[in-house]
């Protein structure tokens, strides 16, 4: 019974709050439930631009202060891309997921730092993930300032002109990592 139990909290963290409660052949066994991390999982054109995206900044060219995040997988022990906005707040960084607890937000736990990237600019951090929703809700109010004309969508009719009470509330579903360098 501890397998099964192990097993279907595997399948449903690649489940999303946004996906009907009935499970899909595409989404086999993704129940909706109330303590499934919040996740939109990216598809389609959004994975073609996320790759686009990260490889201008490979390249050098960042779009709008668009860094590569490369963050060491929990799983496969690979480094794993993304593109990533970097985001300033009272004169800190840091990485804001607009996607929930996406895979990157779950490796980034697991390994505690990574490299973001900008041509041949490389600049290794560690992290410290902000868990009070009072600091989460400040950082978030000045993430959707700079970049919610991108990330909106994400965040379930939660704006820059929101209550602090509705940011709050949003703050467990975007989690936020405060960054060290140590280059």
């Amino acid at each position: 019974m501890v397998h099964r139990s192990v097993h279907t909290d595997l399948r449903r963290e690649h489940c999303s709050r946004n996906q009907s409660t009935t499970p899909t052949r595409r989404r086999r066994n993704c129940p909706m439930s109330a303590n499934s991390p919040y996740y939109v999982q990216a598809k389609g054109f959004d994975l073609k631009l996320n790759a686009f995206i990260g490889k201008l900044a490979r390249y050098g060219i960042s779009l709008a202060g668009t860094r590569e995040l490369s963050v060491r997988g929990r799983k496969s022990g690979a480094m794993q891309r993304i593109p990533v906005n970097l985001h300033q707040h009272g004169g800190d960084q840091y990485l804001v997921s607009a996607r929930g607890h996406s895979q990157w937000v779950r490796n980034m736990r697991a390994a505690g730092g990574g490299e973001l990237r900008v041509g041949r600019k490389v600049r290794t951090f560690t992290v410290t993930e902000i868990t009070d929703p009072a600091e989460q809700a400040a950082v978030l109010r000045t993430y959707l300032a700079r970049w919610g004309w991108e990330v909106n969508r994400f965040f379930r009719g939660v704006t820059v002109k929101s209550s602090e009470e509705e940011l709050r509330a949003s703050a467990a579903d975007h989690p936020v990592f405060r960054l060290t360098l140590t280059d």
